[in-house]
């Protein structure tokens, strides 16, 4: 009973609220029970619950005669302003990706299929062989110039009495003022070859090595390793003449050692096998094969007895 009461008051409440809306006009009878309903119910209500009241229904009713404005879910206003600030992100790493390449990633040059010539900013050429990579700084040519080399080249160096120019490659680098020389790198075995001008090879564990033209700076392909070789063509003949003018090692291996003195020297070496892991820091600078043998056995506490080109080191 209570709910067919309930319905049928709503009925009521909608039929006075359409003619609200059309603007037709309510009955007497329909004011009188109106009036009676906003004085029981203002008994049981105070001036706050009266004001949220009104509020409540004046919102409601708003639905009914107010376009509705589509509003957007709180999770799609996030995925919206994660869009946004994800492209903001983009755009900030687009620019300054393009700022960094523009500005300050360095310039690389390679030879893939053959040679190739860089004309550098101060008027240096590098010719890249094949398969050779030049690394260059935005900032080149600084106070120094400097480059970076994988593989081989041949550069000719602009000159400059105030801005050396510096060759980094693969555990030693090679300085210069102005000059023609060429960088070859063949896995573990560096040089460098001077054509002319002057140049400063160092590498790590070694002293610095100064050339002059047709004078070659190699490893041997022994890390901790420097020699200086003197390459002269004779007149007569018109063969290359190779003559080994300094050779240092620092904490290399003996047998190391003896490998590349007798591949230098064209001599033999025989010697104990307990000794071919001690570890050899000489300078043998100037000396013949004979002294630098000799000075050799002293380092190792042996003796040291040649016959032809054999060179046998006992205790």
């Amino acid at each position: 009973m209570k709910s067919q009461k309930n319905k049928n008051t709503r009925a009521f409440v909608f039929k006075l609220w359409k003619r609200e809306v059309s603007e037709e006009k309510i009955s007497e009878k329909e004011n009188e029970v109106l009036s009676q309903w906003q004085t029981l119910a203002e008994k049981e209500l105070d001036t706050i619950h009266m004001q949220e009241s009104q509020e409540r229904v004046l919102a409601a009713l708003e639905l009914y005669f107010i376009k509705p404005v589509k509003q957007t879910p709180i999770y799609q206003l996030k995925k919206y302003a994660y869009t946004a600030a994800a492209a903001l992100i983009l755009m900030l790493s687009v620019g300054g990706i393009l700022t960094y390449n523009a500005f300050y990633k360095p310039d690389t040059y390679t030879a893939d299929s053959g040679n190739r010539k860089v004309y550098l900013a101060d008027g240096s050429v590098v010719t890249l062989l094949k398969g050779a990579e030049l690394t260059v700084e935005k900032s080149f040519p600084a106070s120094t110039r400097i480059v970076d080399l994988k593989g081989d080249a041949v550069f000719s160096v602009a000159k400059s009495k105030t801005h050396p120019f510096i060759v980094r490659a693969d555990g030693f680098s090679t300085k210069v003022l102005g000059t023609v020389f060429k960088i070859s790198q063949s896995g573990k075995d560096k040089s460098v070859l001077l054509y002319e001008g002057k140049v400063a090879v160092s590498s790590v564990g070694t002293a610095v090595s100064y050339l002059k033209p047709n004078q070659k700076w190699t490893n041997f392909g022994v890390t901790h390793t420097a020699a200086v070789i003197s390459l002269t063509i004779e007149k007569k003949s018109g063969l290359q003449k190779v003559k080994l003018l300094s050779l240092s090692f620092n904490d290399v291996s003996f047998k190391e050692v003896a490998d590349v003195m007798q591949t230098n020297y064209k001599i033999r070496i025989v010697y104990p096998k307990e000794t071919a892991e001690k570890r050899i820091t000489a300078d043998f600078t100037g000396g013949t094969a004979n002294e630098n043998m000799e000075a050799l056995a002293f380092i190792l506490g042996l003796e040291v007895h040649k016959e032809d080109h054999i060179y046998t080191l006992k205790k």
